[in-house]
């Protein structure tokens, strides 16, 4: 991935779950969804699977939708070798994008307390910490951070 590659996005197929639940594994280990429930949620949960690419390779991928009432980013991963060349930024752009376009008052997430870098990337869009969800995330007892973002909110 050159500097200058701006990451592409696109809905992600049925035919590229396997790529998505290889990636699950790779980044988020004992924790990562399954090729199963991966297979489920694209076909009856309703969320939109977006894609990421730069110069015709998948580098990323977010999942999200209504989740009850609430407008949720289910999941967003990035492959490590395109880390923080802007493919996160672009599928943050993205899900708060459709959040508008959906008519949501407020985005949804939840995220690792121990992943830094994801939380300052969503505090770096006006997401504020709601409350611990204690040993979320399994099987590695960590708990999650509950955040939120009105969508009347502006970031510089």
């Amino acid at each position: 991935m050159t500097a200058l590659s701006q990451p592409q996005l696109r809905d992600l197929t049925e035919a590229e779950l396997t790529w998505v639940a290889e990636q699950e594994k790779v980044i988020f280990g004992p924790a990562a969804w399954s090729l199963a429930l991966i297979r489920d949620d694209f076909d009856f949960g309703g969320k939109r699977y977006r894609g990421a690419e730069v110069e015709g390779e998948l580098v990323g991928y977010a999942v999200y939708g209504y989740d009850g009432d609430a407008f949720s980013l289910m999941n967003i991963a990035v492959v490590l070798g395109a880390r923080r060349g802007g493919v996160g930024r672009a599928l943050m752009d993205d899900f708060l994008a459709e959040a508008g376009r959906e008519g949501a008052r407020e985005a949804w997430l939840e995220v690792s307390v121990a992943n830094t870098a994801a939380l300052a990337l969503y505090r770096s869009y006006g997401f504020e910490d709601v409350r611990i969800r204690p040993r979320y995330y399994q099987p590695e007892n960590e708990d999650a951070l509950v955040m939120r973002r009105k969508m009347t909110d502006r970031v510089a």
